[in-house]
């Protein structure tokens, strides 16, 4: 991306920037600071979080990324890190001297102006209390156990027995306090009871990104996803958000996010130990 790009998007990538350094103190997290780096730490139950380059600061050096890594080690939380690439330019060098690999996702902004997605039959907006919510938690980590956008072999019977597993309920317990506190928005497909694509949005102040969309894989390539975040994308704009944005999984995913009006303004980076 050109200067000139970066330029004429950076008021967006800075009001970004502040979305990414308030939405885990907003979820639970405690900030400990590290120079160039801010790792956030989950207090009590819920996803871990990951260290990112502090709102304004300099850029972070390999030594600063071992230092964040040993502290993560202590705390024995995912050695993970997330920023966007044209705005700290210089941390995948840094990270990936560390021993880290960086994954790239594109980064995208929903275009105010993007007419509005007629809504899908098969999805609606779940509640704290919805008799589908352990299901609809539960389908995303099925989905990015296996990547991608080909249909797969995972289906109702897998799903059955993800959710009666005690993580499902952990989660569930998590996501349910989070719709009664307004603290995310969820939707969901579902056909006769059997939840097959869930999603969600998390929200501070006007801006709000769309996150953990999945399919469950034998349910793919129907345009459940795209129903799912054109639902999610409609309950943000009647709610007042004024910025709505997501990560796509890869190029093929952002395609399809361009269907309803996304548009790629940058990369979104995740720096992770390379697997074993």
């Amino acid at each position: 991306m050109s200067n000139h790009k970066i330029n004429g998007a950076g008021g967006k990538l800075s009001e970004l920037e502040r979305y990414y350094d308030t939405v885990p103190r907003a979820g639970g997290a405690r900030a400990e600071d590290f120079g160039p780096l801010t790792l956030f730490v989950q207090e009590g139950a819920g996803w871990p979080y990951y260290a990112r380059p502090a709102l304004g600061g300099p850029e972070a050096t390999a030594a600063d990324v071992e230092r964040v890594r040993a502290r993560q080690r202590e705390l024995k939380v995912p050695e993970a890190f997330e920023w966007v690439a044209e705005t700290s330019p210089a941390l995948r060098a840094a990270v990936e001297a560390a021993g880290l690999h960086v994954h790239a996702h594109p980064l995208m902004v929903l275009d105010p102006a993007a007419a509005a997605v007629p809504a899908h039959p098969d999805v609606r907006l779940l509640g704290a209390d919805d008799p589908l919510l352990t299901a609809a938690v539960t389908v995303p980590a099925l989905a990015f156990a296996a990547p991608g956008t080909a249909v797969g072999e995972a289906g109702p019977t897998e799903l059955a027995a993800a959710t009666a597993a005690p993580e499902a309920q952990a989660r569930r317990a998590r996501v349910s306090g989070m719709l009664a506190s307004g603290r995310t928005v969820m939707a969901a497909a579902a056909r006769d009871g059997v939840v097959l694509c869930s999603g969600l949005y998390n929200p501070v102040g006007d801006v709000a990104e769309v996150v953990a969309v999945g399919t469950l894989p034998a349910a793919r390539r129907q345009g459940l996803a795209l129903g799912v975040t054109a639902a999610l994308v409609a309950r943000a704009r009647t709610s007042g958000i004024r910025t709505v944005f997501l990560s796509a999984g890869d190029e093929d995913v952002a395609r399809v996010y361009a269907r309803i009006g996304f548009r790629r303004v940058a990369t979104a980076l995740i720096a992770e130990p390379p697997e074993a």
